[in-house]
């Protein structure tokens, strides 16, 4: 286990660092309490904070397992939430989980597969004592908030991604590689989205729900989160369609392109077909054919070929087929 930061807190500044071996009291008006924050931390290692703080086993496991869903689940006088981080790495997003227990005076946050930090968020929450003396509840607000914005500039990566393929659409066909890409993106905003739904419903229970250890004066900074989210979720939408839009526009123009050459081809055979039928009329040696034996005859068949190819030319060009 790493111990990324462990100290006691009063009156919104820090007071000491603490040990996860010990146990600290604290008084009951929030004046006081611990934040803890580790990383990766073994089944073992759980059960000292377990036995500290009188954790729910239930809530160890999940912590222990990261393999949860977000939620928010009550244990007696204590919560237990679960927030999705997620990172892009290039056209994959990898998420990580955070979880968090919070009592009357001490939040644990456990943090699993997440690059980002808490530490900016913490020095950021000690240079501002007046929101930090809030308490802990203002704490867990300022972890989910943190979390959802890192979600916002993956959706700006992943769309500056699909208007430079929409524009390159316009200009060339779209190849194997970037028909695959566009799936791909299609297929995480899609598993993107089944992570911002039940973010959302954590940050609307704790808006909503009377919960032990959120004082209805922090509500409002979960409002905020739940706005966040909402937000990302509109934009995640938005551009799934754009992803879609994407390939069927490229699907279309290719088709109208494929089109434009066929009338093309089709065009040029019509004209060719005129020297190539009285040519070959012509080379079948009958005796009895027209012009065959006048002086000019040799001039005035090019000369129909000549005009008969010019005329289908210009009516090709008239119906845009050339």
């Amino acid at each position: 286990m790493t111990v990324v930061a462990a100290y006691l807190y009063r009156h919104g500044k820090r007071v000491r660092e603490i040990s996860i071996h010990e146990k600290v009291d604290c008084p009951s008006d929030r004046s006081e309490f611990v934040w803890i924050g580790i990383c990766d931390p073994t089944h073992e290692e759980m059960q000292v904070l377990k036995e500290q703080y009188n954790l729910h086993p239930l809530a160890v496991e999940d912590a222990v397992d990261a393999r949860q869903l977000p939620k928010v689940d009550v244990y007696g006088n204590q919560l237990f939430v679960v927030a999705k981080t997620a990172a892009l790495d290039g056209d994959r997003i990898e998420y990580g989980e955070t979880a968090i227990f919070l009592g009357h005076s001490h939040i644990i946050s456990v943090r699993h597969g997440s690059a980002r930090s808490h530490t900016a968020l913490r020095q950021h929450l000690e240079a501002a004592p007046t929101l930090l003396i809030h308490g802990v509840d203002y704490v867990l607000h300022a972890i989910l908030d943190f979390i959802v914005d890192g979600y916002l500039p993956i959706v700006e990566a992943i769309e500056d991604n699909v208007l430079t393929m929409e524009q390159r659409s316009l200009d060339t066909f779209l190849g194997r590689d970037e028909i695959t890409r566009i799936f791909t993106l299609r297929r995480q905003l899609a598993k993107f989205q089944r992570v911002l739904a039940p973010m959302a419903e954590v940050a609307g229970k704790l808006v909503r729900l009377d919960l032990p250890c959120i004082d209805p004066e922090t509500r409002p900074y979960f409002s905020d989160v739940l706005d966040h989210v909402r937000r990302v979720q509109t934009l995640v939408d938005g551009l799934i369609q754009i992803v879609i839009s994407v390939f069927e526009f490229s699907n279309l123009l290719e088709q109208q392109r494929t089109g434009a050459i066929t009338r093309q081809l089709a065009a040029w055979a019509a004209i060719l077909a005129v020297p190539t039928a009285i040519a070959g009329i012509y080379g079948m040696n009958f005796e009895y054919m027209p012009e065959l034996k006048s002086h000019y005859g040799y001039f005035i068949v090019l000369g129909v070929i000549v005009a008969a190819c010019t005329l289908l030319y210009v009516r090709f060009r008239q119906a845009r087929w050339l």
